[in-house]
C-alpha cells in the first residue's frame, strides 16, 4: 500500500492550475472535415493495437508541457510489477523515438 495515486494526482492538479487548459496534440484529434485534414489533425497517427508490444510510444501530451512522470509507484507489493511495466514502456518508448 502507498500513496503513489494520491501524489500523482496532486501533481496533475499542480500541473492543471499551473497551465490552465491546453490543447492536445493534433496527432490524437480526429479530422471529420478537409480543414481538419489539411491542418494535420490525425496526421502520423499510429494505432497502439498493430504496433510491436501493442504500443505505439507515441507522445500524447500537449505541446510545450513535455512528457511528466506522474505516478511513481512504489517498490513493493503489486506496485513492484506496475513499476516494472511503466520501465518497459519508457524504454520502449526512447528506443522508438531514437533516445537513449
Amino acid at each position: 500500500k502507498s500513496n503513489a495515486a494520491y501524489v500523482a494526482f496532486k501533481e496533475a492538479e499542480r500541473l492543471a492550475k499551473e497551465h490552465g487548459s491546453l490543447m492536445p496534440p493534433k496527432i490524437i484529434l480526429n479530422a471529420p472535415t478537409k480543414l481538419m485534414k489539411r491542418e494535420g489533425y490525425g496526421a502520423g497517427y499510429a494505432y497502439d493495437h498493430d504496433q510491436p508490444e501493442a504500443f505505439s510510444g507515441q507522445d500524447y501530451w500537449p505541446e510545450g508541457l513535455g512528457r511528466h512522470e506522474l505516478y511513481k509507484p512504489v517498490e513493493r507489493g503489486f506496485e513492484r510489477e506496475l513499476r516494472r511495466r511503466l520501465e518497459f514502456w519508457a524504454t520502449q518508448r526512447r528506443e522508438r523515438s531514437g533516445g537513449d
